[in-house]
């Protein structure tokens, strides 16, 4: 059982929410728990939130450029060096992703069990600019999206 715990002003974090959520769901969400601790006179409140269900993930637009992942983090690239370079990487293997305007890189994903690699619905894509809709999941700095419709982008 999870314990937030609040002994002499100091909080500390034990063990799985067993019972409420499996441990593969917790190692998922540790860091999504979110506590504050403040006094209110004779009285310590603490206050936990915890972002447990995944349907909560917000479904978004994201405007940007299909290039395959090893370029977006070892070239510094604001958009593909082409259409060609873009496509002949993801055919040999390596995944694309979306690098948007403001540089962030979403890992386009499947949300199916088992999971699928996502170069077939970008491959048509590559090396161009897209606007993709979908539901954006964030985990240790990495954005990931579930991509509903994409399209070239206008």
């Amino acid at each position: 059982m999870t314990a937030l715990t609040l002994l002499a002003g100091r909080i500390s974090h034990v063990g799985l929410l067993e019972g409420v959520i499996g441990p593969d769901t917790n190692r998922r969400l540790e860091s999504e728990i979110h506590f504050s601790c403040f006094e209110s006179g004779p009285a310590r409140v603490l206050v936990v939130g915890l972002n447990a269900d995944p349907a909560d993930a917000p479904t978004v637009t994201v405007k940007g450029y299909v290039l395959d992942s090893a370029c977006a983090f070892t070239k510094g690239l604001d958009k593909p060096i082409s259409k060609q370079c873009a496509t002949s990487c993801a055919n040999a293997g390596s995944p694309l992703v979306i690098l948007a305007d403001d540089g962030t890189i979403y890992w386009p994903i499947a949300d199916t069990t088992p999971s699928s690699g996502q170069n077939p619905k970008l491959l048509p894509y590559a090396g161009d600019k897209v606007t993709a809709k979908g539901k954006v999941y964030q985990r240790g700095g990495s954005k990931a999206i579930v991509i509903e419709k994409i399209e070239a982008a206008k």
